[in-house]
């Protein structure tokens, strides 16, 4: 089941297998882009900053995701706000992602860390010649 809101941009060829989008931050998904099951993307949290009480108020501070083009995110895997996952990345099952991942990373863990990059030869290769899933 894929729980998406009126703030969720979905590109073409997108197999969703299950995400949930909790907020109403902007989300854009890319081109090609495949899923595991159980994806959630937190695009809002509590306003603590500057909060008028503790720990936090009754505002909410808006966040955005943008994830790029051929990107595959395994299963159970939580995104926060303020992130890009960039193009031709692969994230792992189960990782948290709390900060950028640069293009054609493989990256994995809590919080999300690169510990591989593609093959960017192949994969231009593949992208020239429209080979996608």
């Amino acid at each position: 089941m894929c729980r998406l809101n009126k703030s969720v941009t979905v590109k073409n060829n997108v197999n969703l297998n299950g995400m949930e989008v909790q907020g109403k931050g902007k989300v854009i998904i890319g081109n090609n882009f495949h899923s595991g099951k159980e994806i959630l993307l937190i695009t809002q949290n509590h306003n603590w900053k500057d909060a008028k009480a503790i720990p936090y108020d009754d505002e909410y501070v808006l966040t955005e995701i943008t994830i790029e083009d051929n990107v595959w995110i395994g299963s159970r895997v939580t995104i926060l706000g303020n992130t890009t996952i960039g193009e031709g990345s692969i994230i792992q099952a189960g990782s948290v992602v709390v900060n950028d991942i640069p293009p054609l990373s493989i990256a994995g863990g809590h919080p999300a860390t690169v510990f591989s990059k593609r093959d960017e030869a192949h994969y231009n290769k593949c992208k020239q010649n429209s080979d996608f899933f």
